[in-house]
Order: C-alpha cells, then sequence, then structure tokens
C-alpha cells in the first residue's frame, strides 16, 4: 500500500500574499517620464529582427515643450 501525504497549502498562502512585499504595489520599475513613439520603434525593431539600443530608441523620444 502507498501512502501519500498532502502537500501544506504554502504556494496559495504564498499567491494570497504576493504584493505584500511590494512598498507601493509596482511590478515594475518606475517610469522615467520620458515618452517614445512606440508604434514607429516597435516596428523599427521588427525590420531589425533585434531590440533596439539606448541611442536608437532616443531617435523616437517626444520631447516635450
Amino acid at each position: 500500500m502507498i501512502v501519500a501525504e498532502r502537500k501544506e497549502k504554502t504556494v496559495i498562502d504564498k499567491f494570497d500574499r504576493f504584493g505584500e512585499a511590494m512598498t507601493d504595489g509596482r511590478l515594475t520599475a518606475p517610469s522615467d517620464g520620458k515618452v517614445y513613439r512606440l508604434r514607429e520603434a516597435i516596428l523599427l525593431s521588427k525590420q531589425l529582427g533585434r531590440p533596439l539600443s539606448q541611442d536608437e530608441m532616443k531617435k523616437f523620444e517626444v520631447l516635450s515643450k
């Protein structure tokens, strides 16, 4: 006879408290405030077949007045 033990609900308990360790609830880093023309940047990235470098992304930055 095989006797199996039940696993504790630790995974579910951790899931319920997922965001508690984050001070402001964000899952990503805060924005630097810059705005980009993302559609154009994404199209260029697809054409090149690779992610854009920081210098390439600067070309798509929207300058605020």
